[in-house]
């Protein structure tokens, strides 16, 4: 260090400074480079853009921190220890970067597999563990550092976190078990027999997020997955069927109604957001009631969250229908039947069952 010179000190500074003056225009290109990446349908050059974003700035200084030391006309054992270490960081960086761009290759492939609501996290946080663990591995080996006794440690020592962390463990492998058997994915409408419901968000390492009807998200641990009955009204298909149930008068001419009932039905299917148009509405009789006879109405939604719409309008445009019609309303009919145990002989006998005693003055 004593043999250092003025003129070297500055020209290395040069050099450091020139590097990170190359470092700052890389950033804005890059960043520029970004944007115009992201204004493209392509998601790979989104990626690609990225992982020169990354890259950029930390190589450039790696760079210039080289050639000073070069410069400096350092010792050749303290240029070796430079060299390893900036090696080193530079293995790191890299690692990082890759294990960005392949969790968001592992995002890319997902979405273009289950549409824009998917989002799976578990299978990125995967990839980024193992890729960064590879890359330390390999900057310790450039270190000098012998690896096979870490590895051998932490073969011991993962034995050991496996004991303490099964629970942990348990919901990882639960969560990637259900990706892999494909119980659900993002994007799913689910019920469990816990009573939780709603569309599945996200699935990542611990839990599942599920966002309700009401716009909530619920936290549900993997590992619950595999111990409850679970219903899933996306699969085998995400149209499905609704089933109305709705009363009309014993009075009413059944096939007059029948007929009324799948004209309105067809008419909803085609008008109203979500209804299968080409579908076939039914109608079910099925039931005597004290004054009415119910039946099941059975149309089809292209997605969980529309039926209630239809039901919305189906019930109206029926009850329209109904009116216009002159079909008479389902009401509740209440016969009253009054005896008198304490009349005498010469009082009028009571009324049959069925009739209304008009000595009372009452009538319904």
């Amino acid at each position: 260090m004593d043999d250092l010179s003025w003129e070297r000190i500055i020209a290395a500074a040069i050099v450091l400074a020139g590097a990170l003056a190359i470092a700052v225009i890389l950033r804005l290109l890059t960043g520029r480079l970004s944007k115009r990446a992201g204004d493209t349908r392509w998601a790979w050059d989104d990626m690609a853009a990225r992982l020169v974003k990354d890259l950029a700035v930390p190589v450039s200084v790696i760079l210039g921190l080289w050639f000073a030391a070069k410069v400096l006309e350092l010792p050749r054992g303290t240029l070796d220890v430079i060299a390893k270490v900036l090696l080193a960081v530079t293995i790191f960086v890299v690692s990082v970067a890759l294990a960005r761009l392949i969790a968001s290759s592992v995002g890319s492939y997902a979405l273009a597999k289950q549409g824009v609501a998917a989002n799976v996290t578990i299978f990125a946080n995967i990839a980024k563990v193992v890729v960064i663990g590879v890359g330390v591995l390999v900057m310790l080996q450039s270190l000098g550092v012998s690896i096979s006794p870490l590895l051998g440690a932490l073969g011991v020592g993962g034995l050991a976190v496996a004991l303490a962390l099964q629970d942990t463990l348990a919901n990882l492998f639960a969560g990637v078990h259900v990706l892999a058997s494909k119980t659900i994915e993002p994007g799913d409408y689910i019920k469990l027999a816990t009573g939780q419901e709603g569309y599945v968000v996200d699935i990542n390492w611990r839990n599942t997020s599920i966002r309700t009807l009401s716009d909530n998200i619920e936290v549900i641990p993997n590992q619950r997955f595999s111990d409850t009955i679970l219903t899933n009204y996306h699969r085998p298909a995400q149209d499905m069927s609704i089933m109305v149930y709705a009363k009309v008068a014993y009075e009413v001419d059944l096939d007059r109604v029948e007929r009324l009932i799948t004209e309105v039905g067809e008419d909803v299917m085609k008008d109203v957001q979500g209804g299968v148009e080409d579908t076939s509405v039914l109608v079910r009789f099925d039931d005597f009631n004290d004054a009415t006879v119910g039946f099941h109405a059975i149309l089809r939604s292209t997605e969980f969250g529309d039926q209630f719409l239809i039901k919305h309008e189906f019930l109206k445009r029926l009850h329209r229908a109904l009116r216009e019609e002159g079909v008479a309303p389902p009401y509740w009919h209440h016969r009253v039947v009054l005896s008198d145990a304490t009349a005498d002989s010469d009082a009028p006998p009571a009324p049959r069952q069925g009739e209304l005693s008009q000595k009372d003055g009452l009538s319904l």
